[in-house]
């Protein structure tokens, strides 16, 4: 499986090998689900907490008798009929996480990467680095492969002109290849790689 290599002004320089180990998978939709069921939940901290009747700070006084007022039968200001006074089965602290063999996480990270390049959504390119950060040079660049839509970006390392060059625009997320993950690759629309990025991916989940 062949891909073109295009150079900075979208011409195209050098066509690549792709790994099929990696980028030659059918599409897996429940383990590809099941992992991103799991990285969304993995996100949430679970650090919300409300106070019960016994936690709430006040008098436990009966607050009038219990009968022949006319009135309902009232315990304590804690009660959680009053304002301010305890919540009945409100939130405490949990965690949501949820664990995947990691055998299955591969699976569904090559599933993705594999659609991508099934369905023509991946652009490689010789090298991205900029001399200084500029909005202006990134929009040049994915307008010279032809990329109108969500774009994620990957690099070998994490290179600071690159990252603070898409910082401002919306639809655009650059990312190291050693933190690829399956949220990203099924947010954004087009994978645009440099040819370190993709070796490095092929090492880390080609075995």
């Amino acid at each position: 499986m062949k891909v073109p290599v295009y150079t900075l002004n979208g011409e195209v320089v050098d066509q690549i090998e792709l790994s099929q180990a990696v980028f030659n998978l059918p599409f897996n939709g429940a383990v590809v689900h099941q992992a991103m069921v799991g990285q969304l939940a993995n996100r949430r901290h679970g650090t919300v907490s409300t106070k019960t009747r016994g936690d709430v700070k006040g008098s436990t006084r009966k607050l009038y008798r219990q009968k022949h007022t006319g009135r309902a039968r009232r315990g304590d200001i804690k009660s959680p009929l009053l304002r301010g006074g305890g919540v009945v089965f409100g939130p405490k602290p949990r965690t949501y996480r949820q664990s995947m063999p990691r055998k299955m996480r591969k699976l569904a990270l090559k599933c993705l990467l594999s659609a991508k390049v099934r369905e023509g959504n991946i652009r490689l390119l010789q090298e991205l680095d900029f001399e200084e950060p500029k909005t202006k040079d990134m929009i040049n660049v994915l307008s010279s492969l032809g990329i109108d839509s969500s774009t994620l970006i990957l690099t070998a390392q994490s290179t600071s002109h690159v990252v603070k060059s898409a910082a401002n625009l919306p639809e655009v997320k650059v990312l190291p290849s050693n933190l690829i993950n399956v949220l990203d690759l099924l947010s954004y629309e087009i994978l645009v790689a440099t040819v370190p990025a993709i070796r490095n991916i092929e090492q880390i989940w080609g075995k």
